[in-house]
Formats: C-alpha cells, sequence, structure tokens
C-alpha cells in the first residue's frame, strides 16, 4: 500500500509494558535495556512505561518501575492502578509520586478487573487525576486473557465519564477496539478524549487484514473530525515497534498530522513540558 515518503520525525510511543512474558525469568534491567534497543532501532524518542493492576516478580510494582527509570532519559512511568486487589493500593502514595513528578499518567484496567469506569471506587482516582492535571488511562476493548471480561471494558462506559469528570484528560487505550467507531464517537464528543492505536494485533500483521485495519483507522480519524485526538502507542513487547510505526506512515496522512500522532499529541495531553519542570523541580 502506498504510503507518504519518511522524514525525520519525533517519536513518542505511549503506551509500553515492563512486564516480562517470558517462561524464563528476564530481569527488569534486562528488559529496560531491550527497550532502549528497540527505541534506537526505530527512531523512537520517548515511552511512557505503563505498571500494572497485577504486582508480582514479572510485573513490577511502580515504585520499583519509577526507581529504575531515573537513571533512564527519554522513559516516564504511567501508573497501574487496582481497584480490585490485584496490587496493593495506596492514594496518598500514588499523590505523591504525582507530586514529586515519578508519575506522568494513571490507568486503571475494566476488563481485566471487574468494575465499570463508572463505578464510585473509580472517582478518587478521577478526582486526583484532575488535580494534578495528568490524563487517565482506560484499558479498553479485548483482553490479553480470557479471563477478562468485556462488558467492563465497552469505550461507551466512558462516556459517562467523561461527561461527569469534564476536567479530566481521557485516554483510551487500544482505540476500544473492536469498538472503533464507538471510540470515535466519544472523541467526537467530548473534548477531554482521546485514544491511542496500540495492542490492536499481535504479532506479525497479515497483508489483508492491515489493509483493512488502515481504512478503519482512516475512517476513525475522519469521524473524530481531528487527528489530534489520536496517540502513538505500540504495546511494546506485546507489539514490535517498527510495524506499528509503518503502520501509522501508511495512512497515507500529512507529514505535519503524522508528527501530531506520534509526538505532539501525547506531548500535549501528558503535558511533557510541564512534567519536566515539576521533576526537575
Amino acid at each position: 500500500m502506498r504510503s507518504r515518503p519518511v522524514v525525520a520525525q519525533v517519536v513518542i510511543d505511549c503506551h509500553i509494558h515492563l512486564n516480562d512474558y517470558t517462561d524464563a525469568p528476564v530481569p527488569m534491567e534486562t528488559r529496560l535495556d531491550a527497550l532502549e534497543v528497540a527505541m534506537r532501532e526505530n527512531g523512537v524518542d520517548e515511552a511512557f512505561v505503563l505498571t500494572s493492576y497485577v504486582a508480582n516478580s514479572a510485573r513490577p510494582r511502580v515504585e520499583e518501575v519509577a526507581r529504575a527509570l531515573r537513571a533512564r532519559r527519554g522513559l516516564h512511568v504511567v501508573e497501574g492502578i487496582s481497584l480490585g486487589g490485584g496490587a496493593p493500593f495506596d492514594l496518598a502514595a500514588t499523590e505523591e509520586r504525582l507530586r514529586r513528578g515519578d508519575v506522568i499518567g494513571l490507568k486503571l484496567y475494566p476488563g481485566y478487573e471487574h468494575y465499570y469506569p463508572t463505578d464510585r471506587l473509580c472517582v478518587p482516582v478521577y478526582d486526583l487525576a484532575a488535580r494534578y492535571r495528568v490524563p487517565v488511562m482506560f484499558h479498553s476493548g479485548d483482553t490479553y486473557t480470557k479471563r477478562g471480561k468485556l462488558k467492563y471494558a465497552h469505550p461507551l462506559h466512558i462516556d459517562d465519564v467523561a461527561v461527569d469528570h469534564p476536567d479530566l484528560r481521557i485516554v483510551i487505550c487500544h482505540l476500544g477496539n473492536p469498538w472503533l467507531r464507538d471510540t470515535a464517537e466519544l472523541m467526537y464528543k467530548n473534548d477531554n478524549v482521546r485514544a491511542d492505536i496500540s495492542g490492536l494485533v499481535l504479532g506479525e500483521v497479515e497483508a489483508k487484514f492491515e489493509a483493512w485495519l488502515i481504512e478503519q483507522v482512516r475512517e476513525l480519524i475522519l469521524y473524530a473530525g481531528n487527528p489530534e485526538d489520536v496517540l502513538f502507542g505500540t504495546d511494546w513487547p506485546l507489539v514490535e515497534m517498527a510495524p506499528y510505526l509503518r503502520f501509522v506512515r501508511s495512512l497515507d496522512l500529512p507529514p505535519e498530522q503524522q508528527q501530531m500522532i506520534l509526538h505532539d499529541n501525547a506531548a500535549y495531553w501528558f503535558r511533557l513540558d510541564e512534567h519536566r519542570r515539576r521533576k526537575e523541580g
């Protein structure tokens, strides 16, 4: 499929993990080294590391990830929050990380954990995020595990959150796949909603499916009416970075809109400049 020529671009991958998905344990520092290699090889300048709703030997706690990333440039933490008991959650400790600038955003995992985004348990998280002006990312759509329950992960539930919390910055992960049209409507209707394109597929993408997916994402951008609403993310290491960069460039968007998706939208929505000042201060 024809794509526009690749020009020099600045890239933020707003959705990666340091979870260990291998059978044999791999130290987190080794996983971090692999991430930095992947970023260099693919021209990715910065990345947001999302911690998990589970804390164990394969899924490090946010404190551990934040410590490890302090010595690594271009990497920022999005704190995954468990409301279902999969990982310890202390609202005061999360606020302190936000205050120090150790965390650039928060993430909830409805679907993996069995609650709706409208559950009252979520409200303190929304209030905290709005107070510190950081986005809340929502898992939305299909789940990596068959133990997930899709009724909790449908993007339409996030409409209530957007309306009831107008000061909250929202990111719907994975475009709510397979409910892309619903996600497009949420972005069209709500000024405080964005979506990332991460994790739409796992492994190599068949050419026929890639062509179909390109058309779906083009339609989503057209329906939502604004390429500013879409953020680049991969879901690395479940997904390689190179095919995702190729995918964005295959959308055949003007260079300035490519740059918006690959970098500018995430930098604005996550207030990267303000975050850097807070962290340095």
